[in-house]
């Protein structure tokens, strides 16, 4: 007779018809969103390693790489019915990595070194911002009560964009701008000044809202201005890229101007941010 305080071990019979542990199996759809998330983080440090050789336009490449993969493994976890708890701390950490620490030193190796320590500070508040936000994000996606408003709009800029903008003077770099002096200690404000908008409340248009529709005479023409937008891309990199960034920079006060229009009489303060509702959900 088993002890009842011990719980029976499951057994199966072995090819050798030998009974030992059955060892419990995995679906394969469940590894491939992990193993999307796994590439991403060695696209980002094999952009570090890339940009401590000096192969600068590879490393950026691979930055740009993996905050692809890691904008993408949600997505197909989400299509492949693979979400999991173990894949969304993965996530999490791939994200620090892609998103904060990765675009900071290739932006430090590249020009932020010609500013000294005023350099490393910046990466590292660059690094830290991101992580900071990074957390706020996951706090606020974690509530079950959530404010109208944020199916629409992030609280700050989102991290992805993040590393797109802090990457501005590489590509600027690659276009003739010579990092050193005044580029250098203007790249070392604009890296701060990312930074901060990162951990912003700034409402910026998030482009996933549920109501946002598209006119049925005008899916063609957007269609095929991606498709247009895509073959600059390949065809003129960095200049779409300064140009890409500048047009991100300039939409935020219309987004922020949307959010006022649409939802002036509620808070984006701290308080609805982490609770995740607005003053009028509360019933005040």
């Amino acid at each position: 007779m088993s002890d009842p305080q011990t719980p029976m071990e499951n057994t199966s019979p072995s090819h050798d018809g030998a009974r030992g542990p059955r060892l419990r199996e995995i679906p394969l759809r469940l590894i491939i969103p992990n193993l999307i998330t796994v590439l991403a983080i060695c696209a980002g440090l094999t952009g570090i390693r890339l940009a401590f050789e000096n192969r600068y336009e590879l490393a950026v490449g691979m930055v740009l790489l993996a905050a692809f993969l890691d904008g993408i493994d949600g997505r197909v976890a989400r299509m492949m019915k693979a979400t999991s708890k173990f894949g969304a701390q993965m996530d999490s950490l791939a994200d620090i990595i892609n998103f904060g620490v990765a675009p900071a030193l290739v932006l430090y190796v590249f020009v932020l070194d010609q500013a000294g320590s005023f350099g490393w500070a910046a990466a590292l508040i660059y690094a830290i911002a991101a992580g900071l936000r990074l957390a706020r994000f996951n706090v606020i996606s974690e509530r079950a009560t959530r404010a109208p408003w944020q199916s629409e709009f992030f609280v700050g800029v989102p991290a992805p964009a993040g590393a797109l903008l802090v990457l501005l003077p590489v590509y600027l770099g690659f276009l003739g701008v010579a990092p050193l002096g005044i580029f250098a200690i203007g790249s070392t404000v604009y890296t701060i000044i990312i930074a901060c908008l990162l951990v912003s409340r700034l409402p910026v248009w998030s482009g996933k809202s549920e109501t946002s529709h598209v006119r049925r005479d005008l899916v063609l023409p957007l269609i095929l201005g991606v498709v247009l937008y895509v073959a600059l891309l390949m065809s003129f990199t960095w200049e779409v890229l300064v140009l890409t960034v500048l047009a991100y920079l300039v939409s935020l006060p219309f987004g922020a101007r949307s959010w006022h229009r649409r939802y002036g009489t509620l808070t984006i303060g701290e308080e609805a941010a982490e609770r995740g509702m607005s003053e009028i959900d509360r019933g005040v």
